[in-house]
Parts: structure tokens; sequence; C-alpha cells
């Protein structure tokens, strides 16, 4: 008699998904509950929900904006800055490369690396001060190696 394994998956409704969660405790027994906080700041919604899914599924307490203006104003009104930004640059409102400039005119913010997400080549990006570089459309492996890299 051949056993069935059934695995069900939680679907969250579209308001959770619109809000990052914290991530849960060490489910599985693997992972760390590692909680650094990571900051991702994505204008697609689908990448940016998908990418905060990851990192929290992988013991990260990912945090989600739009733009470099939400970024900024999230940043201003948080206690502790996060231990890592992922950075879109084309995007609408404030672009990455005047979010760079605005982050590196604070001293609390200064500091805090960031690893530019991007379809442009890394030389159109420029050189920003970023730790790290990724192209798109992205390979989720090296994202997580380069967020364990500067966040472990």
């Amino acid at each position: 008699m051949a056993a069935t394994l059934v695995q069900e998956i939680a679907v969250a409704s579209s308001d959770e998904r619109t809000k990052p969660r914290a991530a849960s405790a060490d489910f599985d027994g693997l992972r760390p509950a590692v909680r650094a906080p990571v900051l991702i700041v994505e204008d697609d919604a689908d990448l940016r929900e998908m990418m905060a899914q990851l990192l929290q599924l992988e013991g990260f307490d990912a945090h989600t904006v739009a733009n470099g203006r939400e970024a900024l104003d999230y940043l201003k009104d948080d206690g502790a800055p996060p231990r890592l930004i992922l950075l879109d640059m084309m995007m609408p409102v404030m672009d990455g490369w005047e979010f760079r400039r605005e982050q590196q005119r604070s001293p609390k913010l200064a500091e805090v690396p960031v690893i530019v997400l991007s379809a442009l080549d890394q030389t159109r990006v420029g050189d920003i001060g970023a730790v790290a570089f990724l192209k798109k459309p992205l390979d989720f492996d090296r994202l997580l190696d380069l967020v364990r890299r500067y966040c472990g």
C-alpha cells in the first residue's frame, strides 16, 4: 500500500501579503533565528514581497518600502538602522542614486551596507559605494549568500 504525503501550504490573504511579517521562530530546527533587520527598497511589488518572504523564511527580519523616499521616512522613524539595505536603482518618487546620496549624508545611516539590485549593467549604475551588485533577474541563492555575509 503506497503512502500518500500531503503537504498543506498556507496562503496569506492579500492584506497580509502587503505587510512584511516577522520571521517565525526556528520552525524546522535547522535554521538559527537570525532576526537581523534587512530593508528592501524595491518598486516592483511582486519582487519586493518575494524577497521579503524568502528572507523571513531564512530567519531575517525583512521590512519593505517601494521607493527611496519611503526608505528615508522609514529609517527616520525607526530606532536602530537595519543591518543591510537591498536597493533597487530605478524607482519612481526617489530613485536609488538619490537615496544613496541622502543615506551617505546621515551619520546614523551612512555605515549601513547596501546591496544594489538592478536590471542595468553595473557600469551604468556607477560607483555608489555599494558592498555588492546583483543583476536582475535575481539569483536568489546569491542574494541569500550576500545577506548572510553582511548580517551574520
